[in-house]
């Protein structure tokens, strides 16, 4: 098991994979779950040094006029130039694995997940006793990308091409939920997984 805490699942996918609607099925059974976009949002809030780092790297126009991240700039911007985006990555990361760390130590139920759409990109799977990957086929993330977040195709593929490859994710993967399959298929096949760890984090001590 991992140091520092419960056993820990790590749920990831691709983006617009419907990882969260997985993870709100287990948040429904009773299991606390930490999103990784949440803290990643929390890291950057004002007046933290995260952000005040970010202005000094990118610039005033990395904000927005009442003093927050411009995300979608700031999207556009790393999506499109990967030296900015390592640069980016390298001031919010170690705060991001920090806080993960802090909350997945404090937890007391039989297993928590930590959900981080690159968990495999960034090295958090260290932080995780098994893997879980919602998986769905590139054309069904491209299509639910465009429209969930109302960009063009060109920025949605360089999205998807900035984390790692639908085969490396099943590669690496313990389990796999199909979310092309229909909705109502979602909620047993997580109740099965709930199932298998609640048995796996007992075997575990």
């Amino acid at each position: 098991m991992t140091t520092g805490g419960r056993f820990t699942v790590g749920l990831t996918g691709g983006i617009a994979s419907g990882k969260s609607t997985v993870g709100l099925l287990f948040e429904g059974l009773g299991v606390p779950l930490l999103d990784g976009d949440h803290v990643a949002r929390e890291v950057v809030a004002p007046p933290s040094p995260a952000l005040q780092a970010i202005a000094r790297r990118f610039g005033a126009e990395a904000l927005q006029a009442d003093g927050t991240l411009d995300r979608r700039r700031m999207r556009e911007l790393v999506f499109a130039d990967p030296a900015a985006r390592r640069d980016l990555e390298a001031i919010t990361h170690p705060l991001i694995r920090e806080r993960i760390a802090a909350w997945r130590a404090a937890q007391t139920a039989p297993y928590c997940i930590l959900s981080v759409a690159i968990l495999l990109e960034s090295g958090m799977d260290s932080l995780v006793d098994r893997i879980l990957v919602v998986d769905a086929p590139e054309e069904v993330q491209l299509r639910r990308l465009v429209s969930r977040d109302g960009i063009d195709e060109t920025l949605a593929r360089r999205m998807m091409a900035a984390q790692a490859s639908r085969g490396a994710r099943l590669a690496r993967a313990d389990d796999v939920v199909d979310n092309s399959l229909p909705q109502q298929a979602l909620a047993p096949e997580v109740q099965r997984l709930h199932r298998l760890y609640l048995e796996l984090a007992a075997a575990a001590g």
